[in-house]
Formats: C-alpha cells, sequence, structure tokens
C-alpha cells in the first residue's frame, strides 16, 4: 500500500475521526471543516468515477458526465484493477445499505 509511507499519529489521528462520526450529517459539518470544496468535490469525483467504471461504462461516457479527466479515470481504473479493492468494497457497502428494508418504528 502507498499509504503506508504516510502511517503515523497524524493520520491515524484523521482515520480515526472519521470513523467516530455517526451518521450523514456529521459527514457533513466534518468534511466542510477539514476540506475545500474543491478537494471534497475531488473525492466525491473519484468515487463516483470507480462506481461508473464499475458498472461498465465507457471513458467518454465518465468524462461527459462526471467532468473527469481521462487521467483521473485512468488512476481509478488503476486502483480498481490493482489496488486494495477499497473502492469496491465501499460502493458494495453503499449498494447495500441502500438496498436494506427500512425498520419499521415502534
Amino acid at each position: 500500500m502507498q499509504i503506508n509511507k504516510l502511517r503515523g499519529k497524524e493520520l491515524d489521528q484523521l482515520f480515526k475521526s472519521v470513523l467516530s462520526l455517526n451518521d450523514l450529517e456529521e459527514c457533513y459539518r466534518f468534511f466542510d471543516d477539514l476540506c475545500t470544496i474543491n478537494e471534497i468535490q475531488s473525492l466525491a469525483q473519484r468515487l463516483e468515477v470507480a462506481r461508473m467504471l464499475k458498472d461498465g461504462k465507457t471513458y467518454h461516457k465518465i468524462e461527459t458526465e462526471t467532468g473527469a479527466s481521462t487521467a483521473t479515470i485512468s488512476r481509478v481504473k488503476r486502483c480498481l484493477n490493482y489496488g486494495n479493492d477499497a473502492y469496491e468494497m465501499a460502493l458494495d457497502r453503499i449498494k447495500e445499505y441502500e438496498e436494506a428494508p427500512v425498520k419499521d418504528e415502534e
């Protein structure tokens, strides 16, 4: 993993902070304070590119719909093919969450 070179107290603190968030609203608030709008958009764009690649969309379709550069699309594709399977893990979990039946409140 490339990120192993950055491993340490500060990165641990960042990841523990993300893991401590309880819901979507807390995520919005945390990332609004932590990142610039462009950084948030870039992260969201990469995840969407991964979803579209996983769904078999073409580079042209992805570029048109997301505004991502071919370099960004290629980098995400390389991660999907040779990375740590984290995009796939996250996208699968999002899909499971969205498809889960809503529990009735009692």
